[in-house]
């Protein structure tokens, strides 16, 4: 039983804020206004849905612009990962993923040419805090945003000297305890959403998911491979557990797509995968059970 609740939408998704002690003593309205506040800010500056983003109008002009601070660590992870996926994890998604009907209307319509995207380098030079727009485009963060601002929303919180938390973005979790409690999180059936396929256990952890059961449309889902122009149909959902969200959040997209063995030696995590044909993979120390194999 929470302390402290807060719930809103934000973002296209449903957050859940749950602290689970009674102090520190601060003015609750005010503080979670100010979480919310940042929220958005974060939308307002990196969203590919809203026109009026700074991203997209940084990116409708070419030229030289001085990034956010909180823009290096988004950035440096998508270069990183890009570097270490040949080029399968890209912000550049953007306009294949608009073209493709996953628009900022929500049109779910396909185009007759999905665009693929350019080379990275071809469109930007990047050393922080300075990005080098050399034309235009469409970035989209999708693949880990969610996790960036769950990382920054769960920082206010221990900024605030809050020991005890949940943080809750659409299933997408950050849990903090400086006790020794874990949480148990179920894993949700891609198939049927009221089961759960199994149960992780997260201690100062996050754990993030990807599946293309809840926003698929036609031949696609809001994964598609840019090399092939196609949603990923041998993976149907992964679940990560890594330190930061963020992470977490990247490498639960980045498996639909790339092998595991890509990230292994480079990041920690542990990890499950189900595959189209029902069976389950999961990394040699997942903590937690799994109902299928």
């Amino acid at each position: 039983m929470s302390f402290k609740n807060l719930t809103f939408e934000a973002i296209g998704t449903h957050w859940q804020i749950d602290i689970f002690e009674d102090s520190p003593l601060f003015d609750e309205v005010n503080f979670f206004d100010s979480l919310k506040s940042r929220i958005e800010k974060f939308e307002q500056t990196y969203s590919r849905f809203r026109e009026d983003s700074w991203l997209r109008g940084i990116c409708s002009k070419p030229g030289e612009y001085e990034l956010p601070s909180d823009a290096e660590v988004l950035f440096d992870l998508y270069f990183e990962f890009y570097k270490l996926t040949d080029g399968i994890f890209t912000p550049l998604i953007g306009q294949t993923l608009m073209d493709a009907g996953y628009d900022e209307k929500y049109s779910l319509q396909a185009k007759e040419k999905i665009s693929k995207p350019k080379k990275l380098e071809e469109v930007f030079e990047y050393n922080f805090p300075i990005l080098i727009v050399k034309e235009k485009a469409i970035l989209d963060f999708g693949a880990c945003g969610k996790g960036y601002i769950i990382d920054i929303v769960s920082e206010l919180l221990v900024e605030a000297n809050i020991k005890h938390f949940c943080v809750d973005a659409g299933g997408d979790i950050f849990y903090k305890n400086n006790g020794t409690e874990k949480m148990r999180v179920g894993l949700e059936n891609p198939n049927n959403f009221s089961e759960v396929i199994g149960v992780a256990e997260i201690h100062n952890q996050s754990i993030c998911s990807s599946s293309g059961s809840r926003r698929k449309w036609g031949d696609f889902n809001h994964i598609i491979n840019p090399k092939t122009l196609e949603s990923p149909k041998d993976v149907i959902a992964t679940w990560v557990i890594a330190d930061t969200a963020i992470l977490a959040d990247a490498l639960a997209t980045s498996l639909h797509l790339v092998d595991k063995k890509a990230f292994l030696e480079k990041y920690k995590f542990e990890y499950v995968i189900m595959y189209a044909d029902n069976s389950v993979e999961k990394s040699d120390n997942f903590l937690g059970e799994l109902f299928l194999s």
